[in-house]
C-alpha cells in the first residue's frame, strides 16, 4: 500500500555524504536556494533527490535533501531542472580543515546504467481506475 506524506511534516531527507562517498550517484536537481540560516551562518543549498545507484547504499533514495557543502551545491546550482549524474569523492584537506565533497565525472558505461535506471523511474505506469 502506498504511503502518503502529511503535508505539515517537516523537511526532507538528510544526505549521509560519509556513507555513499565513492557512490555513483544520480542527482535531480530541484531548486537553488539562497541565505538559508544554519548553526554556520547564511548558504545557499540546492535541493535535490538523490538515487544512489551503487556502493553500500545502492537503492536508497533522498528525497527533498538539502545540499549544503559548497563545493557541492556550486556544481549543482546551475542545473536546476535537469539530472546530474556523478561519484561522490573528496578533495584534499587544507590545514585545519576538512577535505572538500566533490562529484567527479563517470564513464559513458556508468552514464548509460544511469539513463537506464532513470528511464526505467520514470516510465508511465497505469493504475486501474484512474
Amino acid at each position: 500500500m502506498t504511503t502518503f506524506a502529511d503535508p505539515s511534516a517537516p523537511g526532507g531527507d538528510k544526505l549521509p555524504l560519509a556513507d555513499i562517498n565513492g557512490s555513483l550517484l544520480l542527482f535531480e536537481v530541484h531548486e537553488a536556494l539562497k541565505d538559508v540560516n544554519t548553526v554556520h551562518g547564511p548558504c545557499d543549498p540546492v535541493r535535490v533527490t538523490c538515487h544512489v545507484l551503487d556502493g553500500t547504499s545502492k537503492g536508497e533514495v533522498y528525497d527533498d535533501a538539502l545540499v549544503f557543502p559548497k563545493i557541492l551545491s556550486s556544481q549543482l546550482r546551475d542545473k536546476v531542472g535537469g539530472v546530474v549524474v556523478a561519484r561522490l569523492g573528496q578533495g584534499i584537506a587544507k590545514p585545519g580543515q576538512s577535505a572538500p565533497w566533490t562529484l567527479n565525472a563517470v564513464t559513458e558505461a556508468e552514464k548509460t546504467s544511469a539513463a537506464t535506471y532513470f528511464d526505467a523511474l520514470n516510465a508511465p505506469t497505469s493504475i486501474e481506475g484512474f
